[in-house]
């Protein structure tokens, strides 16, 4: 086997076995629903993402961007990184809500199924909003602007 060939190959197996999901056709759009979480949680520019089986993982977005949901605007980085388990994610970096003037990190989100509600912790905060708010994927917007 020639060098070329073996550096292809090995390229392939790396692909494989860290987006292996991406390269089956699934995107992280129809994973969000196994572990009980809304399609829309991020934004329609995600190109490809990593889930261990520990549940860390990464999203990596084509660029970075705004999505307006409702009353709050809220900034994705190019990349998302966390811990996923059914209904919970955790150590969340690499998305911002605006709060105020101020831009907060979202450290994780919970699902509450008993009652359809989804809670964002936004730094020393938390906010309560309806799963059912999330169920389309958005898409966003490179500039902070309100929807008219």
């Amino acid at each position: 086997m020639s060098p070329r060939s073996l550096i292809f190959l090995k390229s392939l197996v790396i692909l494989i076995l860290f987006h292996g999901d991406w390269v089956s056709g699934r995107d992280i759009h129809d994973v969000l629903p196994e572990y009980g979480f809304p399609k829309g949680l991020l934004p329609n520019n995600a190109v490809s993402y990593t889930l261990s089986s520990d549940g860390a993982f990464t999203v990596q977005l084509q660029d970075p961007c705004y999505v307006y949901w409702e009353d709050q605007l809220v900034y994705y980085h190019t990349l998302i990184k966390g811990t996923l388990t059914y209904g919970s994610v955790s150590h969340v970096s690499g998305i911002q809500a605006q709060k105020l003037f101020l831009w907060l990190p979202v450290t994780g989100i919970t699902l509450h199924q008993d009652s359809g509600m989804l809670q964002f912790f936004v730094g020393a905060l938390s906010q309560t909003l309806p799963a059912a708010d999330f169920q389309d994927v958005p898409g966003c917007s490179r500039t902070p602007l309100l929807p008219l």
